[in-house]
């Protein structure tokens, strides 16, 4: 919700005094002081004029997991278990997921309750790309990485994909980059060649690489330097 609508909302101010106060820098919405009356107000926005908290907010939480085999990137589900039951927090209802994995794919995966933080990191505009390691169940010819790099056609979506580089680290294992999240994208970019992919872990997230000290399933929070990445 803009900010000037959230304030008129208020009984305490009309809409001329909104006016006023955010001429004045008088608001502060996480503890930045803002004059735009376009300002986003959050669910778990910190809203302040003067000294006075207007909305306390919630805490912003990113976490970095490690995802195994076997689990849902869902919130809930009633047949497997999801990324969400791995994670022991307070509160994880509040909890979203920034970027799904297929139930056997594993590897790095970001749950946060930071809305905006997350459509940054995930959303195909910002060009963030997603590193995975691949397997396949036949030889990577040279060709992939051309066909990669100028884009598949997709009929169910109607759409080009946009360029991946693809990285060859052995016969049948390669390392590949995308800027978006299809729905089963890698693997449905292999099967163009007919060739199935028999692995698929990711690596990274933009600028977040997974941590080499998590093992599958487990988790930590984000330090402020890796959250201010995005």
């Amino acid at each position: 919700m803009r900010v000037d609508r959230f304030l008129s909302n208020l009984p305490c101010f009309n809409r001329q005094q909104v006016r006023l106060l955010l001429a004045e820098k008088r608001v502060r919405i996480d503890g930045v002081v803002t004059s735009n009356p376009h300002s986003e107000v959050r669910e778990f926005s910190r809203v302040e004029i003067d000294n006075d908290v207007l909305q306390l907010g919630k805490p912003l939480r990113h976490f970095m997991l490690h995802k195994p085999v076997g689990c849902v990137s869902a919130t809930k589900d009633p047949q497997h278990p999801t990324v969400l039951d791995l994670i022991n927090e307070p509160d994880k209802d509040d909890l979203h997921i920034a970027g799904r994995l297929d139930f056997n794919t594993t590897g790095l995966m970001i749950i946060t309750n930071d809305g905006s933080w997350s459509r940054r990191l995930t959303q195909p505009r910002t060009k963030l790309p997603k590193v995975y390691y691949v397997e396949t169940e036949q030889d990577i010819g040279p060709e992939y990485a051309d066909t990669f790099r100028e884009g598949l056609y997709f009929a169910f979506e109607d759409l080009t994909t946009q360029p991946a580089v693809l990285e060859l680290l052995g016969p049948k294992s390669a390392r590949l980059s995308i800027v978006e999240g299809r729905y089963h994208q890698v693997k449905r970019m292999f099967g163009h060649f007919n060739n199935k992919v028999t692995r698929l872990h990711r690596e990274r997230m933009g600028p977040l690489v997974l941590d080499a000290a998590l093992k599958p399933g487990e988790y930590r929070a984000l330090d402020s330097h890796e959250i201010g990445l995005i």
